[in-house]
């Protein structure tokens, strides 16, 4: 049998089930990993997603036809035997298993390792072959403990809010906002989600995650705002919506802010390292629990990570797909002197660390 999954122009295609997974233009079958707009579009004939994506799927695209399939369950198509597992990546992620003349590949969507109170944890899924991402495929990518960003996020809306500032933190719509929302601490002052936020939580809410009390820019006295914090995404920084806030502290949460000189070019107070998607060792870990021998690697550091896994005995190539534009978390590309300064430390990574990770 040949390849399980192949890139056409409409997207990655499984061939002997006949539908697609994340396509980029419109087709009658697609299985879709979640509802980010980058691997979810609209115009496809009938979608197939985890049960806990539905209604944020149906939030995002309006009225689709759309079937929620419970993680581990199994439907069959064409003979390829289908499940969905959790990616931990945001609410109703999901890894697509197929399974078809004994072989299995498992095409993983965004993934994240660190298991957070918006989404299911990641579970690794064994398989032959395993389709990954690499937004952060670079071993300078390593993520410090949930709880201590929350930690220091908290600190810093504690500090501004007792010198009567108000608190702005830039963070995607879907996803992010509802995780730096599930850290805060609702007892410093109000917490105001911007218009693009708030239906978001709302479906959050409704599938079972707990979220801190909300409220519209509009239901805050002006005095009130001073101790506020503000979720809003990051197209909302510059805008007219802005000036309500006056003298404001603003914060950008997303994995780029490891890097020097990202922080400077959003033009933002503080860079909070929180990212929904696996840093380096958590790539590692994941790739090493499949038990795949072969890795196809998608969007992002596509070489580096090729080239590393190459050297580390495993039948490794990349996919080129369209993903990774509507997700904050790969807003912000690498420039130039900070590229070369990731290739060398990826050239120069302990393998040993890395093996272990």
């Amino acid at each position: 049998m040949g390849d399980m999954v192949v890139v056409r122009k409409e997207g990655l295609y499984c061939v002997p089930g006949g539908f697609y997974i994340d396509p980029w233009r419109p087709v009658d079958r697609a299985v879709i990993t979640h509802a980010h707009g980058d691997h979810a579009r609209y115009g496809h004939g009938r979608y197939l997603t985890a049960a806990s994506g539905v209604h944020v799927l149906r939030s995002r695209l309006g009225d689709i036809s759309v079937d929620g399939l419970e993680y581990g369950e199994t439907v069959v198509h064409n003979g390829v035997a289908i499940s969905l597992h959790p990616a931990g990546h945001v609410l109703g992620s999901a890894q697509v298993r197929m399974e078809c003349g004994g072989e299995v590949w498992v095409a993983s969507g965004d993934y994240k390792i660190e298991p957070d109170k918006t989404c299911a944890p990641f579970e690794p899924v064994r398989c032959h072959t395993f389709i990954t991402e690499s937004t952060f495929g670079l071993p300078i990518y390593r993520w410090a403990p949930e709880q201590s960003i929350f930690d220091d996020m908290n600190r810093w809306w504690r500090k501004n809010a007792e010198e009567g500032r108000c608190s702005v933190v830039f963070g995607y719509s879907f996803g992010k906002a509802q995780r730096i929302l599930s850290g805060l601490d609702p007892s410093i002052g109000p917490i105001v989600c911007h218009g693009a936020v708030e239906p978001l939580n709302r479906v959050y809410r409704e599938g079972g995650i707990a979220l801190p009390p909300t409220l519209m820019v509009s239901d805050v006295s002006k005095a009130d705002l001073k101790q506020s914090i503000v979720v809003a995404p990051p197209s909302a920084s510059g805008s007219a919506w802005m000036k309500r806030f006056g003298d404001y502290s603003d914060a950008f949460a997303s994995g780029w802010m490891q890097l020097r000189g990202a922080r400077r070019r959003r033009g933002v107070d503080r860079g909070f390292v929180l990212s929904d998607h696996a840093d380096w060792p958590g790539l590692m870990q994941a790739i090493s629990a499949t038990g795949a021998g072969r890795v196809i690697v998608t969007h992002g550091s596509i070489p580096v990570l090729v080239k590393w896994l190459c050297q580390q005995g495993l039948d490794a190539a990349g996919f080129d797909t369209e993903y990774g534009d509507d997700d904050d978390d790969v807003a912000i590309p690498l420039q130039p002197a900070e590229a070369a300064e990731a290739t060398e430390a990826s050239d120069s990574a302990e393998p040993q660390e890395a093996r272990n990770a």
